[in-house]
């Protein structure tokens, strides 16, 4: 008998599943937070809580052993300097699995896999706003300018069609100069 003995291998050969494996324990200490299918969301949680209860104590040893399955480094530094210290007063179950119902086309049962202590991004919401209302007076001042220059555009192109090669000369050495002079306004 082998009960509770083995894996689920998800239908894939092994090079396949340990890639997709890593790269989704990869994605959830990235995001926090992501949405899958429901077999593959339990058999990375297993691997995700190993990692998790590994980052807790920061040695060398524990790090390598991590690095061996994760493979960004900056996400390898998160884990031991952010989520481990996180986690560490709980005694396990760093990850939660929410149900989101069936996948349309095969209907295949997704779920949200994310740790514990993630919290949604409630407040960003008043701080995008914020930064909203402090782009658009700079947009406003930034307008006139564009409408100046654009009347003077437009008082250009109602000079005379036809120009002797002097006058042209003579418009090309202007426009550098009323460049210049309205940088030196802004």
């Amino acid at each position: 008998m082998n009960h509770k003995n083995g894996f689920n291998p998800l239908s894939r050969t092994t090079a396949h599943r340990r890639a997709m494996s890593r790269n989704m324990v990869t994605s959830l200490f990235r995001y926090e937070r992501i949405t899958t299918t429901k077999a593959k969301a339990l058999e990375v949680r297993k691997a995700a809580e190993k990692l998790i209860t590994r980052s807790k104590v920061d040695t060398v040893h524990n790090r390598r052993q991590a690095a061996r399955y994760i493979q960004d480094e900056t996400i390898l530094a998160k884990l031991f300097t952010d989520i481990g210290p996180r986690m560490k007063d709980r005694a396990g179950g760093y990850t939660r699995v929410l149900k989101l119902g069936f996948r349309q086309g095969d209907a295949a049962d997704m779920v949200i896999l994310e740790l514990v202590d993630y919290k949604l991004d409630s407040g960003d919401k008043t701080e995008k706003k914020e930064t909203k209302k402090a782009k658009e007076p700079a947009e406003k001042k930034a307008a006139p300018k564009k409408a100046a220059a654009s009347k003077k555009d437009a008082g250009e192109k109602k000079a005379p069609a036809k120009k002797t090669s002097s006058a042209k000369t003579k418009a090309k050495a202007e426009a550098p100069a009323e460049e210049s002079a309205e940088k030196a306004s802004e």
